[in-house]
């Protein structure tokens, strides 16, 4: 019995056929294109800056909206819920959704298509799951990227979904105009897993699961969140986080919530700062960039390798404090300078 034929090689894009590709909405182009992002190849990272630098000009009006939320919230529930009310509504939704990678084997389940099945299916969205690869703050080191890339695509709204909250997860909230944090009522302490931080740097919080007999404790949860927000400083004195309570299950109050993200990006661009918001995030970015950047460079230097054995080795045996082990694997790196190597 014969072997199937295999499928014939994928054809290698050009960067005009990314550009291209991508400003018609050619959803198979603009798959290879956040992969192509995302990819840690030299060459591939060189011409993925060619493509987006061709892109810039036709990003940047979309609203982008961070969400993040403690486990069990619902996270996903409510995006797929929001996604399709907001396609219903004329929106293009871009879905860039963040799962985390395994410290152990370094994968990721990359499940989010299958938990939003429907709107998976819907013609107006697009919807990208991504490893971590072991960025902090709940995102993919080129989730920035692959926004500016499903904005110059034609999507209006670009909602960001977080691996969930954590020590870094506010990071998420240097790259979007609106940080929504959504909350589970639950027994004993309401607050449970919320981190401070995350607190400073909402825009807007909703108790969700708020249906059948979850509609009190959500309500509740809701009271006890608006009186904690009053000891927390705040990021944007000129905006109150609202505390709304809905339920993704039924879709009570999601299209609240969603006015109330609108009201921020509105009262952003009120006050002149939607501007000053997203220029200090670019500048973020790239410095972000540059220590990525330095990091490889220093762990692949011939030097640093050539220490590093030795180094890690008195680590271990107790002989050498991790301090000074950094001491002296920056001092390998900086001793290049001196002869180029």
């Amino acid at each position: 019995m014969s072997a199937p034929p295999s499928a014939p090689p994928r054809r290698t894009l050009s960067v005009d056929d990314h550009v291209a590709g991508v400003r018609a909405g050619d959803r198979a182009v603009l798959a290879r294109t956040i992969t192509l992002v995302e990819s840690n190849l030299p060459d591939h990272q060189r011409k993925a800056q060619q493509v987006l630098l061709r892109l810039l000009p036709h990003a940047g009006a979309a609203v982008r909206v961070g969400i993040t939320g403690v486990p069990g919230a619902g996270k996903s529930t409510f995006i797929e819920r929001l996604g399709l009310d907001l396609c219903a509504a004329g929106h293009r939704v871009a879905v860039l959704a963040i799962d985390p990678t395994s410290s152990v084997r370094g994968g990721s389940i990359l499940g989010d298509k299958t938990r939003m099945g429907g709107l998976s299916r819907e013609a107006n969205a697009f919807i990208r799951p991504s490893p971590t690869q072991g960025t902090l703050g709940g995102v993919h080191r080129k989730t920035r990227e692959s926004m500016v890339v499903c904005e110059a695509a034609g999507f209006d709204v670009v909602l960001v979904e977080t691996v969930g909250v954590g020590q870094s997860e506010t990071r998420v909230a240097d790259m979007v105009d609106t940080f929504l944090v959504l909350l589970l009522a639950g027994a004993g302490d309401q607050l449970q897993g919320i981190k401070k931080g995350v607190l400073e740097v909402a825009d807007v919080l909703a108790v969700n699961k708020a249906d059948g007999d979850g509609k009190r404790p959500a309500a509740l949860a809701a009271r006890d969140l608006e009186a904690a927000l009053r000891f927390v400083a705040r990021k944007d004195a000129g905006w109150q986080p609202p505390v709304l309570t809905c339920s993704a299950k039924t879709g009570d109050h999601v299209d609240r919530v969603w006015q109330r993200v609108l009201e921020h990006r509105a009262s952003l661009e009120a006050r002149g700062l939607l501007a000053e918001r997203r220029s200090r995030q670019a500048l973020l970015w790239t410095w972000a960039m540059v220590e990525q950047a330095l990091m490889a460079r220093l762990r692949d230097h011939a030097r640093v390798q050539a220490a590093r054995g030795a180094v890690e080795d008195a680590v271990r045996g107790g002989t050498l404090t991790p301090t000074l082990a950094a001491e002296r694997l920056l001092a390998a790196f900086d001793a290049s300078g001196s002869d180029g190597s």
